[in-house]
């Protein structure tokens, strides 16, 4: 029997009392963001504190602007003094997605990816759902709760961005979602946010990109060798995938002694979550939707694999890894 969103949020709020500090973990980008926001929203007045705690290094353009217009303040993990809090709330990730998040006691887990092994006081795990947004979206209105324009636009863009505009994997729920928050959401703000996705010294990669990409059978590879960011890799996968004759866009970089790659497919029959994890799974985290994916192999790992350094091999290799999942997928 499925469980009412109000019995959900009850049982959320059964996890706090008055005197809790709360710490909530996020690997942020536009949906972890605003859903760290509607935490922070449920909570006022009901614990002595939250704090929104990020543990990647924020650079993309958008993700800045978007945190600069709707005031939300970010404390690096680096900076946080665990023994403060007494409760821990991570949303839009689970633990066994990064490295830092294991090393934290998590007592309520909310996200929308597919679960892996996980525990938690309180789990709500929605992989079918297109954004966690739209999930925390859902507590939002089951607490009566009118949203701000802020934290509507917050919601409302993390909900564009995760589904791609429901052009990737999206249910009722995150339409009623949007479209709720639609008549609270300030407009400027999103399309603000939504114009700052460059960086001018993000131009050079685009250069490098297409000089280096190789199509096959409707796959584009490109390898940039060292990013700046992983995001350049994210940003160019999704610039590539609009390209007509493209089915799938794998785009990879190395960046803090790892190997990153980024996948984007049209979704017709195909499951990048699946390609990306038989891929590079045994070597590394890998994993996401039907449509988008992502993998992170240490380099330590990798040089038992192939020359590295050597960009048209690495290119290659990861080629001959991809081809022999996605052409099944």
């Amino acid at each position: 029997m499925a469980i009412s969103n109000t019995e959900k949020l009850r049982r959320f709020y059964e996890q706090f009392s008055h005197d809790d500090h709360v710490l909530i973990l996020i690997n942020a980008d536009p949906d972890a963001i605003a859903s760290a926001m509607a935490v922070k929203r449920l909570l006022w007045r009901r614990v002595a504190s939250v704090t929104i705690s990020n543990i990647n290094v924020i650079k993309r353009p958008d993700n800045i602007t978007m945190i600069r217009l709707l005031g939300v303040n970010l404390v690096p993990v680096k900076d946080i003094v665990k023994e403060r809090f007494t409760r821990v709330v991570m949303v839009d990730s689970q633990p066994n997605h990064h490295e830092i998040f294991s090393s934290f006691k998590i007592d309520v887990i909310i996200d929308h990816h597919p679960e892996t092994v996980v525990h938690a006081r309180f789990l709500d795990i929605r992989s079918k759902y297109g954004a966690t947004a739209s999930i925390m979206t859902e507590y939002l209105r089951a607490a009566n709760i009118k949203p701000s324009t802020k934290l509507a636009a917050g919601l409302f863009y993390a909900i564009k961005t995760d589904t791609n505009n429901f052009v990737r994997q999206t249910l009722i729920e995150d339409i009623r979602a949007f479209q709720f928050l639609y008549r609270y959401a300030n407009l400027n703000i999103v399309n603000k946010i939504e114009r700052s996705e460059l960086r001018v010294d993000f131009l050079k990669y685009f250069k490098v990109a297409l000089e280096n990409k190789r199509i096959r059978k409707g796959r584009l590879f490109s390898h940039f060798g060292p990013v700046v960011n992983p995001d350049v890799c994210v940003l160019l996968a999704d610039f590539f995938i609009k390209i007509s004759s493209v089915d799938w866009s794998i785009v990879s970089g190395l960046y803090s002694n790892n190997l990153i790659v980024i996948f984007r497919n049209d979704g017709f029959r195909k499951d990048a979550g699946k390609v990306a994890k038989e891929s590079f799974g045994q070597l590394g985290s890998a994993g996401g939707h039907k449509s988008a994916a992502r993998a992170e192999i240490p380099l330590e790992t990798l040089k038992n694999e192939v020359n590295y350094e050597n960009d048209k091999k690495l290119l290659r290799w990861i080629i001959n890894r991809v081809e022999k999942r996605a052409g099944k997928k």
